[in-house]
């Protein structure tokens, strides 16, 4: 139950949250479609550039992240209500609240305009999902400030271990146990270590060979890779392409 695994949990909530709702709006399932926009507010004039007295109404095919949610929650928490009350049970539910809130917290308003010779006499809007990849970039801002909890004593709370600034939130990532240490290949663990891997010699961040390698330092090598190259169309419809072969300059972990 570390840090690691809670990202794993959060993003895989996530992903079946964002792959469901955007089914839902290509058509791809049954019980599901557009978002139902009856009983929603108005959109708000500041969802985009309007001249003044705009009509504004709710229109297109809005995400219907609510299904995705719920049939997120009905699959990936199915295994975890039963013991509730285990600590690593609270800590799985938590982590994957988390990565479905990072996609249903984080709708964004498109509209478009409608109206002669470019005016803007009527806006329709509807509500997208972020791209997954932003999706993927804010978990990994909350893998980085992870918090570390305990069980309480009645079995049913987390408490954060140490000195927080503040308590975790919904958004925030948990776990209970450090992590090993994955420098090195371990069976038990499932590490397969960071020898031979590919780094960056002048990053400072994780990716860097400083930190990636571990101490034990880097090499250089030159490799040859053949990739697709002059590629063109032919009607119709094939494209065709030819083999380059490309050097690359690689930093790889001793």
């Amino acid at each position: 139950d570390i840090r690691e695994t809670a990202f794993v949990y959060a993003i895989t909530a996530a992903g079946v949250s964002h792959a469901i709702t955007q089914a839902c709006s290509m058509g791809e399932l049954l019980q599901c479609g557009c978002e139902l926009t009856r009983s929603r507010a108005p959109p708000s004039p500041t969802a985009g550039p309007a001249t003044e007295g705009t009509a504004w109404e709710w229109g297109g095919c809005g995400d219907d992240v609510q299904f995705g949610y719920e049939k997120s929650q009905q699959f990936m928490d199915a295994k975890n209500k039963k013991g509730k009350n285990d600590i690593r049970a609270l800590i799985d539910l938590h982590n994957n609240e988390a990565g479905r809130l990072a996609v249903r917290s984080y709708m964004r308003t498109e509209c478009k305009c409608h109206g002669l010779s470019g005016s803007c006499t009527l806006r329709t809007c509807w509500r997208k999902m972020p791209h997954f990849r932003e999706v993927g970039d804010r978990l990994l801002e909350r893998f980085n400030g992870a918090f570390k909890v305990m069980g309480g004593n009645d079995g049913k709370t987390l408490i954060p271990v140490g000195d927080n600034i503040k308590p975790p939130d919904k958004q925030d990532l948990i776990y209970s146990a450090d992590s090993p240490d994955f420098c090195s290949a371990n069976r038990k663990t499932g590490s397969l270590g960071t020898r031979g891997r590919v780094c960056n010699s002048t990053a400072m961040d994780t990716s860097g060979c400083d930190l990636l390698c571990c101490g034990r330092g880097h090499r250089d090598e030159t490799v040859v890779l053949e990739e697709n190259c002059l590629c063109r169309f032919h009607w119709c419809c094939v494209v065709q392409c030819r083999k380059c072969s490309v050097r690359q300059e690689l930093s790889l972990c001793v």
